[in-house]
């Protein structure tokens, strides 16, 4: 079928060009060669010869043709009405390719694009990507275009369960004066148990505090909290669960530092869900990829982490946005689908490439 279609093809090529051969001769000497061949066609016709059928590549060529004279005096191989036909179906194949049906494809560049992303960036999923397109680099692609272009098809993220609504609206009212804190667990190459504190605040989701230890203590605790929280805070309130670290001392001196202290009720983890989303993030995103050597190395991986995760990272509950962008970031607006003229794509690898941050930079002149 390709061969055949080729041939087509080629056929039509060498009938354009035998017609822009037959233009530069004189009129004459056509006129002549046109009664010339008319006159043996008539052999034909008196002998009633049936020609074979007209292939497709004969059937263009003679539709082109007719454009140039009067050609119902000259057509004899088959009906008006067929070439009429011909003519008609060749008019809708046109706009048939006019006209093409879905959405035309995302420049080629930004597939490749969003391949790389996919392949550099495994734990991502499609609106990660696209939220990073938007904030970086201007280009507003849909998450599902997004998932179209990735190197594999990747599970959606589990969904988050839902607490009680009077409590999910005073989490809402709220969020500018809440911060929250959870521990979660990490364990290093020789199987030792470190214990990682994380803090953050609800409003701009940004992550105020994270360390590790190995002997987790009421006083060190607290003396993390007081590291986290400034002097001049606008802080009310502190959520944690009920474990035996969370202490009535510890509750006392957050109450002194201005902070109304809420436990969360017990086996209810979805009343501190974002601090838990939170947890689940440094999870799939830092410590499921490391296997940390020890209480400093793990350490030195959650500060580099904790400035990805609040400078460079777009939050899809921000709008997207970031939490703390760089003060040297520049506010990129969405554009479409191209990048501005006389730009390139620059990725800068985070945590030895487990994740990149993209940004625009100007190609040197």
């Amino acid at each position: 079928m390709h061969y055949a279609r080729r041939s087509g093809w080629l056929q039509i090529l060498g009938d354009i060009f035998r017609f822009l051969t037959l233009c530069l001769r004189a009129k004459t000497s056509l006129a002549a060669e046109n009664l010339f061949l008319r006159k043996q066609l008539a052999f034909y016709q008196e002998r009633k010869v049936k020609p074979r059928l007209a292939d497709n590549p004969t059937r263009v060529t003679l539709v082109l043709l007719s454009r140039w004279f009067y050609w119902r005096d000259a057509l004899t191989i088959v009906k008006p009405k067929t070439f009429v036909a011909w003519h008609r179906k060749g008019f809708r194949l046109f706009w048939r390719w006019k006209s093409e049906a879905g959405r035309r494809p995302i420049p080629v560049e930004l597939q490749h694009l969003i391949r790389r992303m996919g392949w550099d960036n495994p734990s991502w999923g499609e609106e990660r990507i696209a939220n990073e397109l938007l904030l970086k680099l201007g280009l507003r692609v849909s998450p599902r275009t997004v998932r179209k272009y990735m190197p594999k098809l990747r599970a959606a993220p589990p969904g988050r369960a839902r607490g009680d609504q009077r409590w999910a609206t005073f989490l809402k009212n709220h969020a500018r004066a809440i911060i929250a804190c959870d521990f979660c667990v990490a364990v290093t190459a020789t199987f030792r148990i470190l214990y990682v504190l994380v803090v953050m605040e609800h409003a701009s989701r940004r992550l105020i505090h994270l360390n590790a230890t190995a002997n987790p203590t009421a006083a060190w605790t607290l003396q993390q909290l007081r590291e986290s929280i400034p002097s001049d805070h606008q802080y009310r309130f502190i959520i944690h669960d009920h474990d035996a670290i969370f202490s009535s001392e510890l509750d006392a001196s957050l109450t002194r530092l201005g902070l109304k202290v809420i436990a969360t009720p017990r086996r209810s983890p979805q009343a501190n869900s974002l601090c838990e989303r939170l947890i689940g993030t440094v999870r799939r995103e830092c410590l499921d990829w490391f296997i940390p050597l020890s209480e400093g190395h793990l350490r030195k991986v959650l500060a580099s982490w904790m400035a990805h995760y609040n400078q460079g990272r777009p939050h899809s509950s921000l709008g997207p946005g970031i939490p703390n962008p760089r003060m040297g970031d520049v506010q990129v607006k969405a554009r479409g689908l191209r990048l501005p003229f006389g730009h390139q794509v620059v990725a800068r690898p985070m945590l030895g490439g487990l994740h990149h941050e993209y940004s625009l930079q100007r190609l040197a002149a």
